[in-house]
């Protein structure tokens, strides 16, 4: 009597139905750390800089500056003072090309593009800095020229570059970008947590008190 074969299909091995899952979860693994490792080592010096002046800035009451003041003198030439007589008497507007190379030389003082304020009596020129402030006055009847430069530090430089405070616009860019590359490496950090939080029992409960703790300081300790 011949044995009877069963007719029904054989179901595929255990290994052979996870190995499309595991080859989508090493995809994704590979993608997630490539990006993380990128976002890393782009926002790395920008975090640690912007890390130390958060200490700086937390105790700036602490930490003394001592201000650097440089203060210097000259006279418009006799062949270039029709520049401060021309165009309209007041508003703002910036310097003639010529005027300006020549404070440049005279004074040290660069204000290529920047806008000065214009009275019947005076040229004025704000010469905001990282870490320091300057300022140029021009007597448009004499041509007496007063440049007074005040810097405050090392210290008081990183805390304005932290700030952006009159950093200018490619330091402005840099700190956009910086921002953008520290979300993906935040971003791609926590989604790798979620990849490994089976092996590792305290990822949630760690990200959970790094949500809380700053979120109870707030509610507690700061007068909203």
């Amino acid at each position: 009597m011949g044995l009877k074969l069963s007719q029904e299909p054989l179901a595929p091995p255990d290994f052979v139905k996870t190995a499309p899952a595991q080859q989508s979860r090493s995809f994704w693994l590979k993608q997630l750390h490539q990006w993380h490792w990128i976002s890393a080592a782009l926002s790395l010096v920008g975090m640690l800089l912007f890390a130390v002046t958060g200490f700086t800035l937390n105790h700036a009451g602490q930490i003394e500056a001592q201000p650097k003041v440089v203060s210097r003198k000259a006279t418009v030439p006799a062949e270039l003072l029709y520049l401060l007589a021309s165009g309209p008497p007041e508003g703002k507007r910036p310097l003639p090309p010529q005027l300006e190379t020549w404070l440049d030389k005279a004074v040290d003082a660069d204000i290529a593009g920047r806008e000065g304020e214009w009275s019947q009596e005076e040229v004025y020129v704000a010469l905001p800095r990282p870490g320091g402030d300057a300022w140029i006055s021009i007597d448009r009847a004499t041509g007496a020229v007063e440049h007074e430069k005040t810097t405050r530090g090392a210290i008081s430089l990183l805390n304005d570059l932290h700030k952006g405070r009159n950093a200018g616009k490619a330091w402005g860019w840099f700190i956009d970008i910086f921002a953008g590359a520290c979300v993906v490496f935040a971003v791609t950090g926590l989604i790798l947590l979620q990849f490994h939080a089976r092996a590792r029992p305290l990822t949630w409960p760690l990200v959970a008190g790094g949500l809380m703790i700053p979120l109870l300081l707030v509610i507690l300790f700061v007068h909203l």
